[in-house]
């Protein structure tokens, strides 16, 4: 069993690497609505070279968050557009 420090350590690189991770695609997806202008969220998998759903949507949360992106529903999918 792991102390209580040695988890609490494990738990602080683990989210350090996942935001370092996270930044990354968030840098990726920006510069693939400003290079492109708005896509959708299959295009914009593809522009940004983002690898799966999973961290497509990690990043544009990120985004969101930040107030950098708007989402637009469109059928079935989204618009991501920079604000």
């Amino acid at each position: 069993m792991l102390s209580k420090k040695t988890r609490y350590n494990k738990l602080l690189r683990f989210k350090k690497i996942m935001n370092e991770k996270v930044g990354t695609i968030a840098g990726q997806i920006w510069t693939a609505l400003n290079e492109n202008g708005a896509l959708n969220t299959k295009d914009l998998k593809k522009a940004a070279k983002v690898k799966n759903d999973k961290d497509l949507f990690m990043g544009l949360g990120w985004l969101l968050r930040e107030d950098k992106v708007a989402l637009t529903e469109a059928e079935k999918d989204y618009i991501v557009a920079l604000n």
